[in-house]
């Protein structure tokens, strides 16, 4: 029984850890192409090359469809005087990721109250991401300035995977009397929300029991609401 209490535990944090290791290079502004308003213009497509700790920013010719090298903005790490306002980067991209979901919310069902369990699962997410990518100075008692960046990521999308269930008497009105661990098929949505180093998710879905008890057992393809914690994939 310590060792069932255990390990579902020990997964939430080797998740939660791996999630933390992936964010911290994600909240590094990469050299890539963004959409950004600078110098108080519109949104404009640019060009960020982030090099020895100073961004170089290249705004695109819609004429010409290429980075012009002679319209360019720098903004360093320490600069010797700071630019006059904040600004901000941000992207779309497709998002895959590999998620689990330690913590499950389980309405009433039948004579069984309100469940919150935690069993082992993984899933394959895909779904829509916006990343931003928040820059400001801040000045320090000694009179100096530092760029500090935010980042800030939002995806929504589906997944689909497999887990484990507890199965007994309790969750198939009597009509089980072994005990096992079953295998399910969940599927469903989850929106994910990263701030810096940190991201966590909210997923809705159901479960498929996939062996001959499928029929007597009450949680079968029915709603259940969950704490979702991801490694992204590409």
């Amino acid at each position: 029984m310590k060792i069932k209490i255990l390990f579902p535990n020990v997964i939430f944090f080797f998740f939660l850890s791996s999630c933390g290791i992936f964010n911290q290079s994600q909240s590094e502004l990469a050299s890539g192409t963004y959409k950004s308003k600078i110098n108080g213009k519109s949104a404009q497509i640019v060009y960020v090359e982030n090099i020895n700790d100073t961004l170089k920013v290249y705004v695109k010719n819609d004429a010409t469809s290429k980075f012009s090298k002679s319209e360019f903005t720098s903004y360093e790490k320490n600069p010797k005087q700071k630019p006059n306002d904040g600004f901000s980067f941000y992207k779309n991209s497709l998002d895959v990721d590999f998620i689990t979901i330690p913590f499950k919310y389980r309405p009433s069902q039948k004579s069984l109250p309100n469940q919150f369990t935690t069993n082992l699962n993984g899933a394959v997410y895909m779904g829509r991401r916006k990343d931003m990518y928040k820059i400001n100075y801040t000045r320090d008692p000694l009179n100096k300035d530092h760029r500090n960046e935010k980042h800030y990521g939002f995806s929504f999308g589906f997944f689909t995977g497999f887990g484990a269930t507890a199965i007994n008497s309790w969750v198939s009105e009597d009509k089980i009397a072994q005990e096992y661990d079953g295998l399910v098929w969940s599927k469903g949505v989850a929106g994910i929300i990263g701030i810096n180093n940190f991201t966590i998710g909210l997923a809705v879905g159901f479960d498929d029991l996939l062996d001959k008890n499928k029929n007597v057992w009450i949680y079968q393809q029915k709603l259940w609401y969950g704490l979702a914690f991801g490694l992204n994939l590409n």
